[in-house]
């Protein structure tokens, strides 16, 4: 039987470990509501369990005090899925960001330090969202997490793999409610195509492509060193990165993704928006063998266009599975003889074959499918991606991409990463953290951190 206690973490080498111990007392938040929930009560993600041993209880009708880290782009975006509740403090490092998003919450509290905000304002905050660059979403996540804290996360949830074990499983020790940023998996679309796949329509799926056109590679223009805008505080934006000089329009705003220290390329931005469908209707969650292909390695940016190759294990009644990625320049034209557009999955079963994107999907060959009627709908509609989040703060309700279902798909998403700049193929001890077979990969499930930065289990 599954264990309710909380768990403490160690990191022992490269193996995170869970270690079960007896509660020695609840969260409390600052209005003293209290509720402890079982873990098996908090069945997530169709498949898998966020493991809250106790969440913080919110009355429906109390507007929650929320935290925002990062106020531009996509994370004003995340900004708007929570505006209706009561947004206290805002954090950037750009001031013109940040002083733009605050004129829309009179006496909001503003800062340029995620780690001032969470020791000045902890008390008063029940929740953080976290919009960050990718270098910066563990850093922010661990400590709001620590401090009691629901986290709303964009994707990827981590910079590494081994973040991705840190903080989902810092997440199930506090009992916080979490969710990551894969809006679309609210979506009608992904969840008809999981009823789909998961009714047998096309047989036993052995084979799963997915692409984005995308492409956030290398870009051999010259870094010049400038002085930062008077408006960024460069040092703070660096945050865990080794330093760097600024440079004109190569990292802020939009180009820092290009950048190991501080992004993941293509696979990194796109990888949990897509593979989280497969992911979501195959159940998946660690492969066993990870491999990759692209042009030669780059010390400092990612690739234009490469290839990712994972093998997943037999799951119950479900067969071994093979999982390709593409991206960028190396995009598929067709598969099975079936024209594809820019961005897809396609699922290939031992009874038919399904194209699925963000928005419709297709079932092949055409004439078997002609007639089609999809199953009955078994996953219920979401209420939306923020409003489930913001639902289960109160109220310790499931979020189908809490960190324990989004931290396994980051880790897998991230590994492609880690075998293409080895240069190895590997087999992968996923419980333990480890690639057994290729010493070159340790370094790049991990990272240093600059002092006063640390992401530490």
């Amino acid at each position: 039987m599954k264990s309710n206690l909380p768990s403490t973490l160690t990191l022992s080498g490269s193996r995170i470990e869970e270690q079960k111990q007896a509660p020695q007392s609840l969260l409390h938040n600052r209005r003293g509501f209290l509720r402890a929930l079982s873990a098996g009560s908090i069945a997530v993600g169709y498949g898998y369990h966020s493991g809250f041993a106790m969440a913080q209880s919110r009355s429906v009708a109390e507007k929650l005090n929320i935290a925002c880290i990062g106020t531009a782009n996509r994370a004003a975006e995340d900004i708007k899925g929570v505006e209706h509740e009561n947004i206290i403090a805002l954090c950037d490092v750009d001031s013109n960001n940040l002083q733009r998003q605050a004129a829309n919450f009179p006496g909001v509290k503003t800062y340029a330090d995620y780690r001032e905000m969470l020791d000045r304002e902890g008390d008063r905050i029940d929740a953080v969202v976290v919009g960050t660059t990718d270098h910066h979403h563990a850093p922010a996540t661990i400590r709001a997490i620590r401090a009691g804290k629901h986290v709303y996360c964009e994707k990827p949830l981590t910079h590494t793999v081994e973040e991705a074990r840190i903080i989902a499983l810092a997440a199930k020790k506090h009992g916080v409610a979490t969710q990551l940023g894969t809006q679309i998996h609210a979506g009608d679309n992904y969840r008809r195509v999981v009823e789909i796949v998961q009714s047998g329509a096309i047989g036993d799926v052995t084979d799963v492509h997915v692409w984005v056109g995308k492409g956030w590679g290398l870009d051999d223009r010259p870094l010049e060193p400038a002085d930062a805008p008077e408006h960024l505080n460069w040092d703070l934006w660096l945050g865990p990165a080794p330093v760097r000089p600024f440079s004109v329009g190569r990292y802020h705003p939009a180009q820092w993704r290009r950048f190991w220290n501080f992004g993941q390329g293509t696979l990194g931005d796109m990888g949990c928006h897509f593979m989280d469908l497969p992911f979501w209707a195959l159940n998946l969650r660690y492969p066993t063998e990870v491999s990759a292909e692209g042009p030669e390695v780059h010390h400092d940016q990612a690739p234009n266009g490469m290839i990712a190759r994972y093998k997943f294990p037999a799951r119950g009644s479900m067969p071994a599975l093979n999982l390709t990625w593409y991206d960028s320049e190396r995009i598929p034209k067709e598969i099975e003889g079936n024209r594809v557009p820019a961005n897809g999955v396609f699922f290939i079963g031992t009874g038919g074959m399904m194209f699925a994107d963000y928005t419709k999907y297709r079932l092949f060959p055409n004439d078997k499918f002609s007639n089609f009627a999809p199953p009955a709908k078994v996953i219920p509609d979401s209420i939306g991606h923020h409003r489930e989040w913001l639902k289960a703060c109160r109220d310790g309700s499931p979020t189908t991409c809490n960190f324990d279902y989004s931290g396994a798909l980051t880790e897998t998403v991230l590994l492609g990463n880690v075998a293409y700049r080895s240069g190895q193929k590997f087999q992968w001890d996923g419980p333990n953290l480890k690639a057994i077979n290729c010493p070159e990969a340790e370094k790049y499930l991990r990272k240093d951190y600059r002092a006063g930065w640390e992401v530490t289990a």
